[in-house]
């Protein structure tokens, strides 16, 4: 980066902090989001609640199958798929 540039660019300095900040965050939220432990055990505890008879069978399905996705679209992103 030149003297120029970087003189010119400095105003925005915070904003590129802020960004690289919030893409952390981001990286952070979804492999907590896609990672197969964490759908293993919002699995079980689907079939907790279906057993529990706190769910219905819809709903169940429709949860699991929401996990499923979020399953396949990690090990997509991980290359494991």
């Amino acid at each position: 980066m030149g003297l120029i540039t970087g003189i010119l660019t400095l105003p925005v300095a915070p904003l590129r902090g802020t960004i690289a900040v919030a893409d952390q965050i981001l990286r952070q939220a979804e492999e907590i989001y896609y990672d197969p432990a964490a759908i293993r055990s919002e699995l079980e505890e689907v079939d907790r609640l279906r057993q529990e008879g706190s769910i219905d069978e819809t709903t169940a399905t429709a949860w699991e199958d929401e996990l499923i996705e979020r399953l396949m679209i990690g090990q997509e992103r991980t290359g494991n798929g």
